[in-house]
């Protein structure tokens, strides 16, 4: 069996991170300029860390700190020419996307960097988006994750259509293409359809890898049929410990190899030479709490419970948590803070104040944070995890050059690349043409 390593991401995105990190960053506008992001891949590659994740955000509209500004596929393919062996995680919404659409940026940025990509598949969850797209309100959560599982199934019928024998280039025999190696895929779903041959050949890791975020029984249960990688949220071992064995088990009762789906939980890094630096670091980072109507219209958003019913000195509504009609933003993101909320019985203002996040933040020297990380990896709670660094550059360097070191001497992270592509970095085995009845079914093979 091979040796079981940790696996890396650098989350780009300015979410996720502490109020003032964009204040300390240099320039505080630099997720607006490509030439930075493609700094951001640079310094990732130098780290050895397995790709770059970019969320999206769709129908952003708070402006008082970075936000999501770029298409993440183009911004990725920027980064690719600006790297050589780094993976690229680029996000799509399933609820307003059609097949076609995923399936080419993904193939698009999968060619352009080698074989490099994969595609986070998401189900959007605010009406703003809904707004973008000409919808008043999002469909239902379970219409939404039954379009998605179409996409998905649609997807890989497009990149499986090509044989890896299509593609001859015989310029002596002046045939670029078998044009019977190459079919036409009819798919006619409940949500999604289309009729048409594909335009890509398959890149060096055969197709991008695909990764989703969800923590709903739907979501598990669509990531354990089609997720190479799932990021989720856990700020506790045993929450993260009782998520892996879930999602693992259902990907075996698919007749999955549960060793081949990657589990990634987010995680919050802020390093110091001392603790009491890193810590010290932190704390400039947060900022005095504020407890007013954006943090508690934040915390709303963030937890799926109106604001009316958010009372400042009280414990959260839990009959509104509990029923059926609750609908957060992320089920996997709410149900993390929400668990240290019940299990603590903190008020909002506390929630507030403590700053209690979705994701494990780990706050020390890189000794410690590295002790930490291992203790995750080894006693199972993750294969490893996405990664947010405070400060851009800064926090990302401290990564790529202190904490990366103290993993590497634990054995438990790579000392090099050994392979060229995503699929390759995280382990995944070569992929082999899909002719399961889900990639092949409605393909017509050309005359």
């Amino acid at each position: 069996m091979a040796e079981r390593l940790l696996h890396l991401n650098v989350n780009g995105n300015g979410l996720a991170k502490p109020p003032n990190s964009w204040r300390r960053s240099d320039p505080p506008t630099w997720f607006l300029d490509f030439a930075r992001w493609e700094q951001l891949g640079r310094i990732a590659e130098r780290g050895l860390l397995d790709a770059v994740f970019l969320a999206d955000h769709l129908g952003a509209t708070d402006f008082s700190s970075p936000w999501h500004a770029f298409d993440p596929f183009m911004l990725q393919t920027a980064v690719a020419r600006a790297t050589r062996h780094i993976g690229l995680v680029a996000t799509l919404s399933a609820t307003f996307y059609q097949p076609w659409d995923v399936a080419r940026r993904a193939a698009t940025l999968d060619l352009a960097s080698g074989g490099r990509a994969a595609v986070n598949i998401v189900t959007s969850g605010e009406d703003a988006a809904a707004a973008l797209y000409g919808r008043g309100v999002l469909p239902e959560r379970d219409v939404r994750y039954a379009r998605a599982e179409e996409v998905l199934i649609a997807v890989k019928r497009l990149w499986n259509s090509w044989d890896p024998a299509a593609l001859v280039a015989d310029a002596e025999a002046g045939e670029l293409v078998h044009e019977h190696l190459v079919p036409t895929v009819d798919y006619d779903g409940a949500h999604v359809g289309f009729t048409g041959r594909f335009q890509f050949p398959r890149s060096a890791q055969g197709q991008p890898v695909i990764v989703q975020a969800g923590a709903s029984p739907r979501g598990i249960d669509l990531a354990a049929q089609h997720a190479d990688a799932v990021f989720c949220a856990a700020n506790t071992i045993p929450t993260a410990q009782e998520f892996y064995r879930t999602l693992k088990a259902r990907a075996a009762a698919h007749g999955r190899n549960p060793d081949e789906l990657l589990i990634l939980p987010g995680l919050n890094i802020t390093l110091g030479g001392t603790e009491a630096e890193a810590k010290a670091r932190r704390a400039d980072l947060d900022g005095p709490a504020t407890v007013d109507a954006a943090s508690l219209s934040a915390l709303s958003t963030q937890l799926g419970i109106p604001v009316d019913l958010l009372v400042v000195d009280r414990t959260l509504p839990w009959d509104v948590v509990d029923s059926p009609e609750w609908r957060p933003r992320s089920v996997g993101a709410a149900t993390a803070v929400l668990s240290v909320a019940r299990r603590e019985g903190l008020t909002v203002r506390q929630l507030l104040e403590r700053r209690v996040h979705a994701q494990n933040a780990l706050v020390g020297t890189p000794e410690q944070v590295a002790d930490e990380i291992e203790v995750w990896f080894t006693q199972r709670a993750a294969d490893g995890f996405n990664i947010n660094f405070d400060i851009f550059p800064s926090g990302l360097e401290q990564v790529a050059d202190q904490l990366i070191p103290q993993l590497q001497r634990r054995g438990i992270f790579r000392r090099e690349y050994t392979s060229t592509t995503l699929r390759g970095h995280y382990g995944l085995p070569p992929l082999a043409p899909d002719a399961s009845p889900a990639a092949t079914a409605a393909v017509t093979p050309v005359a």
